[in-house]
């Protein structure tokens, strides 16, 4: 099996549920690096990713479902939100009264504050905006709908050559550019080290991660995936929760 690199999803994939990395997975991936084999993350998150696992444990990252790659501090890859395409859609979301967010450069712009219960990270680098006066392109727009009636809401508003996916725990709603996703993200920073995606094995929970799953060369489901990540991968493993993502690479790559 000719694996070139690792593209691995965080929450629910590489991460148990209580957000670490277990010491057999670190080491898992370690040896995969002293081998030669790139090994990236690729997640919705923004900047809390590093707040979780450090990214220099990997040769790359992937944040904002692939509107930035980064091999170190190098930005390879970049797409970013127009304010024109949307500005009505942020004005809409906010006069419904569900909580919206756009993030870009490491900030989060809101149209509520966040409470104790939210990641500690947030609580240095957000501000509390007026979508009316805000201008910036963005990296992402997300949104938390607390029923299916909000996001009908969401999903009503939302316009041309945006698209959203509903996350299965929480409906946490992202919102990005039609040809922003993980993999095209992946495939910038497969072509900056000269691999192809044929040698790219890539894991994975939720629908968020499907295309990569279904682009790379091998595309593995945690046994806690979706039934719709578990439909178009080529293997399953074990759970986030049994070093899942390890026991594949120890048995198939190392």
């Amino acid at each position: 099996m000719n694996i070139k690199m690792i593209a691995v999803d965080l929450d629910d994939t590489l991460l148990r549920n209580d957000k670490t990395v277990s010491g057999r997975t670190l080491a898992t991936l370690a040896k995969c690096r002293d081998h030669g084999i790139k090994v990236i993350y690729a997640t919705a998150r923004g900047p809390s990713a590093d707040s979780i696992v450090s990214p220099e444990l990997f040769d790359g990252t992937v944040k904002m479902c692939g509107a930035v790659a980064y091999v170190g501090d190098l930005p390879v890859h970049r797409q970013l939100i127009s304010m024109i395409d949307s500005k009505d859609f942020l004005l809409a979301v906010c006069s419904t009264n569900i909580q919206i967010a756009v993030e870009v450069d490491g900030w989060t712009y809101s149209n509520f504050s966040f409470s104790d219960d939210w990641d500690p990270i947030f609580f240095d680098s957000y501000k509390v905006t007026d979508f009316n006066s805000f201008t910036k392109e963005v990296e992402k727009i997300w949104a938390m709908p607390v029923s299916d009636d909000e996001i009908d809401l969401i999903k009503q508003h939302l316009p041309e050559g945006l698209y959203m996916t509903v996350a299965r725990n929480d409906n946490f709603t992202m919102i990005m550019r039609e040809d922003t996703n993980k993999m095209n993200a992946i495939n910038a920073l497969a072509e900056h080290w000269g691999i192809k995606s044929t040698e790219i094995v890539a894991f994975g929970d939720d629908v968020i991660d499907i295309d990569m799953l279904r682009h790379c060369g091998i595309g593995v489901a945690m046994g806690n995936a979706v039934d719709e990540v578990k439909a178009v991968a080529n293997q399953i493993c074990d759970t986030n929760e049994n070093d899942g993502v390890a026991k594949w690479l120890e048995e198939h790559v190392l």
